[in-house]
């Protein structure tokens, strides 16, 4: 059966449908779906059949009774396009399966990565289980995005104040602002995937059926992997500069000779050259093995082990440099001559440990974990605690390490009091001018200025304006 540019080739009862006017998975409507089957497809040669459906997949075009109909699958994360889906018009000429739609089946379309998730996951569970795991899914991700969000605007914050104050200016501050660039990069590139994704939800349809293509960046070639690489780069350089804190950290407690000036050349080749190799082999493996659907879901394959195993490494590392620290912390306690008790300090070094936790990474310990799918209740305990800690993780490091350190807080205190000072004098300056006389130019209003000076009274407020415009002047500098 063939009219226009819709091609419908029979063999022994099936069907293999080509649509060449529009892609079968480019529809938005039922209305829409039936309308070009009807005016494309020639239904007068047999006299039963199956109407066109649309199953919010795929559109599927009219079929005789009897007849299974093959399409291609559409190029959706997970599915394999080179694939077939199908469907079968049962004898009566009703689609079979439940009513009114019928039944499409995508069981051979899944990739076999997707497939051993969705064993794994919705396997042996009821209905209600189910639908409770994407419930946990979606509130999983919900969370997610508020802790980047936070995370985000605190991180900016955070480096905003070390590089703007340059009291603060020293070898700590300065490892930190690289550790808070690399964590805003990564948390702004996942926030656009995110994002990407929800307009891809909410509004596909509408620009599908305006400009009959799709917006979501998974469906656009090379700039999807692309991003994905950097994605992962950036994740790295942000385990490297953890590994640095951790380095750096260490050779000041626990390493005595290293008291110098931090080898610069040493940390920036480790933070952000390090990680290029690691994923330049990821992503050549990547598109030798996988050349579709932009890798999904490439975070469960083997192969996510070669940028995954480095950032174990910096785990277990920085694991050493923090039981280390731990113990040069105790014995230095115990060593104090002081009236507390030795449990008290050792309980002052396990609080400076667990500061430093999300510092060094090893909160990301509990990401490394297997998500547990016997149990729904396992899986959300696992899923809400592990992504909250992932995605607040730049929201605590500028918690602990910028906000709530006594250095920014004096630096912060002196910057406002400064500011209300001079704001003050500004006060003071405005007033003297309005009882001298109106401001015609700024030269004559300095003159008038000096001489009511030094005619009426030396401690005038303009003295004061001065000297507080220099001390601000100074605490600036």
């Amino acid at each position: 059966m063939r009219k226009g540019l819709v091609h419908v080739h029979m063999t022994n009862h099936s069907l293999l449908f080509e649509n060449g006017l529009r892609d079968p998975w480019k529809y938005i409507s039922d209305v829409d779906c039936t309308h070009t089957m009807e005016s494309e497809v020639n239904t007068k040669e047999v006299s039963n059949w199956c109407s066109s459906t649309w199953d919010t997949i795929l559109c599927w075009p009219p079929v005789p009774a009897g007849q299974t109909v093959f399409m291609a699958c559409p190029p959706y994360p997970g599915l394999d396009p080179h694939k077939m889906a199908y469907r079968r018009c049962g004898e009566n000429s009703l689609w079979e399966g439940p009513q009114p739609l019928g039944y499409s089946n995508y069981t051979d379309c899944y990739t076999p990565e997707s497939r051993r998730l969705m064993a794994k996951f919705y396997g042996n569970k009821s209905a209600e289980d189910r639908e409770l795991m994407k419930k946990i899914v979606v509130g999983t991700r919900t969370m997610e995005i508020i802790g980047l969000c936070v995370s985000l605007v605190s991180c900016v914050t955070s480096l905003f104040i070390f590089c703007y104050f340059r009291t603060l200016r020293c070898h700590r501050t300065r490892i930190h602002r690289n550790l808070l660039l690399a964590i805003i990069v990564q948390v702004i590139i996942r926030l656009v995937l995110y994002i990407d994704q929800y307009i891809a939800r909410e509004r596909q349809s509408h620009y599908l059926a305006a400009t009959g293509s799709y917006i979501a960046i998974f469906h656009t070639p090379t700039f999807c992997e692309t991003i994905y690489t950097l994605l992962e780069y950036t994740e790295s350089v942000q385990f490297m500069w953890m590994l640095v804190e951790g380095i750096h950290l260490h050779n000041i407690i626990a390493v005595s000779f290293f008291s110098g000036k931090p080898n610069y050349i040493f940390y920036y080749m480790l933070g952000w050259g390090a990680p290029i190799p690691f994923t330049i082999a990821w992503v050549v493996t990547m598109l030798d093995l996988y050349q579709n659907s932009c890798w999904f879901p490439y975070y469960f394959l083997k192969q996510y082990w070669i940028i995954e195993a480095p950032r174990v490494a910096v785990i277990g590392v920085n694991l050493f440099f923090l039981l280390n620290i731990i113990r040069v912390l105790v014995h230095k306690l115990r060593k104090t001559r002081t009236l507390e008790p030795q449990v008290t300090k050792v309980r002052k070094a396990v609080k400076a440990a667990i500061v430093l936790l999300p510092l060094l990474g090893i909160t990301n310990i509990v990401n490394l974990i297997d998500p547990p799918a016997e149990s729904v209740v396992q899986f959300g305990l696992w899923s809400y605690s592990t992504y909250f800690l992932v995605s607040f993780q730049g929201f605590f490091i500028s918690l602990l390490y910028c906000y709530l350190n006594g250095e920014v807080q004096a630096a912060l205190k002196k910057h406002w009091t400064n500011y209300q000072e001079s704001k003050s004098c500004s006060s003071l300056q405005n007033m003297k001018n309005r009882r001298s006389c109106s401001m015609v130019t700024s030269t004559f209003d300095l003159a008038l200025n000096q001489r009511i000076h030094s005619q009426f009274n030396k401690k005038s407020p303009l003295i004061k304006m001065k000297s507080c415009s220099s001390s601000y002047t100074e605490s600036i500098l």
